[in-house]
């Protein structure tokens, strides 16, 4: 167990009941930490968490809540979700994390490229903000910049047992990450010592077309399923059609085109390096949850 100057170390998760946040909690208890997790209900407790979890209820709106849950913080993971004002709400916690006079140091999870700062892609530049107001704090960070998590297709599950995959996402290899090693990532940094100013780009082994995906899913659910390259502006009206909120649709076909361009298809060994296990690839995924795809 990590210790400061003979006290337990407070590490503080926020957005702890999401794909990765959840994770990483697992995680740090298996190490045997002690985690303090940041939920916007705290009537939402998982039910694996053990007592070794102190709950608080925060509102990234809210300094006085975020001052109260970050109190003797030492390493904050800062995750957020996705939503209009992601940004600001990464800046407040920030901004939070620096009234505690402590310094903690701040692991932010941000998205793969965010270093080079990408424009067009509104969750993207969310994150380019949140690091620049990071970078100007004065405390000790480090980001994870994955790419798009595997997990992400359990949402289309439905149309892979009807033998097609969907998207506006044009025919560009993609360097998907298993949001499972983003956890084990973000565990190792969190415990770990010297990546102060480091970035580390989080993604799968190898880039994998839409047209591989939807192979590799096939394999696995026991028939053809074949990729179809939506035309964006089709796809967003969709979307849009089926209830979405406009804000999340527009900036889900601004990144289906950052990936159509390219744009997310370099490979790195980031994981690895953190980890010291190789990346799970997209066929492991698939295999693991099978079921999910009618397999």
């Amino acid at each position: 167990m990590l210790v400061r100057t003979g006290e337990t170390f407070v590490i503080v998760v926020t957005g702890a009941t999401g794909t990765v946040g959840s994770k990483v909690v697992s995680g740090l208890r298996e190490r045997g930490e002690s985690v303090r997790a940041l939920v916007r209900d705290p009537g939402s407790r998982p039910a694996e968490w053990d007592e070794g979890v102190e709950v608080v209820a925060a509102d990234y709106t809210d300094p006085a809540s975020l001052d109260a849950a970050l109190a003797g913080a030492d390493v904050v993971y800062l995750l957020v979700a996705v939503h209009p004002e992601m940004a600001q709400h990464e800046i407040n916690i920030i901004d939070a994390a620096v009234r505690t006079g402590r310094q903690p140091r701040i692991v932010l999870h941000a998205a793969a490229g965010v270093e080079y700062k990408p424009e067009g892609v509104r969750f993207l530049s969310a994150h380019v903000a949140g690091h620049a107001h990071l970078e100007a704090s004065g405390l000790p960070w480090t980001v994870l910049a994955p790419n798009g998590f595997h997990q992400n297709f359990l949402g289309m599950a439905d149309a892979v047992k009807a033998g097609r995959l969907t998207a506006a996402a044009g025919h560009a290899p993609v360097s998907w990450v298993d949001a499972r090693d983003v956890a084990d990532a973000a565990v190792a940094v969190l415990t770990g010592e010297g990546h102060e100013g480091a970035v580390y780009t989080l993604t799968g082994p190898a880039g994998l077309t839409h047209e591989e995906i939807a192979e590799q899913l096939g394999a696995v659910a026991g028939r053809e399923v074949a990729y179809q390259a939506a035309d964006p502006q089709a796809a967003l009206a969709g979307m849009l059609g089926a209830g979405w909120d406009p804000w999340r649709a527009e900036g889900l076909i601004e990144l289906y085109t950052f990936y159509a361009g390219g744009g997310a298809g370099a490979v790195s060994s980031d994981v690895e390096k953190l980890t010291g296990h190789p990346a799970r690839s997209f066929a492991d995924f698939a295999a693991d949850h099978a079921p999910v795809f009618g397999g």
